[in-house]
């Protein structure tokens, strides 16, 4: 069995999900998010995502990971602080040895729902149903996260994963 740790990156709010897959079948671990203020300085709170993620990594031991990629709206600036955590996050994964692969929010939505243009909502009761969850994961963050690390087993290409 695998174990398989999910990140939704974000500056105020990275959601992450740990699951147990084997042959096809998953099992929920956790999930949550590692959450900054606003009124923090930007280094602190990229810090602080690096300090919760290796705490994470460090009791979970994951196999590998799957982290959704940046997705770009309207809005650039935005996207800057999403991006800058995403680094802290692959930078992380990798000083640790988790090899990481990225997915767009539609592969993971297509993984997941069966429609790369499903809501989240869709995408939280379809991660509840495949890990037998009784309610949808909260927030939508680590549901997000939740999804990516089922979108990486099912991907995934590592000798022993499967």
């Amino acid at each position: 069995m695998a174990v398989v740790l999910g990140i939704d990156p974000g500056l105020a709010a990275t959601g992450y999900g740990v699951i147990r897959a084997h042959a096809g079948r998953f099992e929920w671990i956790e999930h949550g998010v590692f959450s900054t203020s606003a009124g923090d300085h930007p280094g602190s709170r990229l810090l602080q995502i690096a300090d919760g993620l290796r705490a994470l990594i460090e009791r979970v031991r994951p196999d590998i990971a799957g982290v959704e990629s940046l997705y770009f709206t309207k809005n650039v600036s935005s996207a800057i602080p999403v991006a800058q955590a995403r680094g802290v996050v692959l930078l992380t994964l990798e000083e640790h040895g988790v090899r990481a692969e990225e997915y767009t929010p539609q592969i993971i939505k297509q993984a997941v729902v069966g429609a790369g243009q499903a809501d989240k909502e869709q995408v939280g009761q379809m991660v509840r149903v495949i890990l037998g969850l009784r309610e949808v994961p909260r927030p939508d963050h680590a549901a997000d996260a939740l999804a990516a690390a089922i979108t990486r087993f099912n991907h995934a290409d590592a000798p022993g994963v499967q």
